[in-house]
């Protein structure tokens, strides 16, 4: 998977900067690859209130139902 082996890469400081240098690229391409949405979305989700994982808004029912089931544990 990796061209050359780990104990290669720390013998020199130059080879550990540029592995980790690609690394916090790696993680970068990954974790700004989401689709970013725009502020009226997220005032307009805001307004809605809080929903559950379908999507559906949470009901004050719900919550009362949720915390009652918790509650017997």
């Amino acid at each position: 998977m990796f061209p050359m082996r780990y104990r290669t890469i720390f013998k020199s400081r130059w080879w550990a900067l540029i592995w980790g240098a690609g690394i916090l690229w790696t993680a970068y391409d990954f974790a700004s690859a989401q689709p970013q949405s725009s502020a009226t979305d997220n005032n307009a989700a805001a307004a809605a209130g809080p929903t559950d994982g379908s999507g559906a808004t949470i009901t004050p029912e719900d919550a009362q139902n949720l915390n009652e089931a918790l509650n017997e544990f």
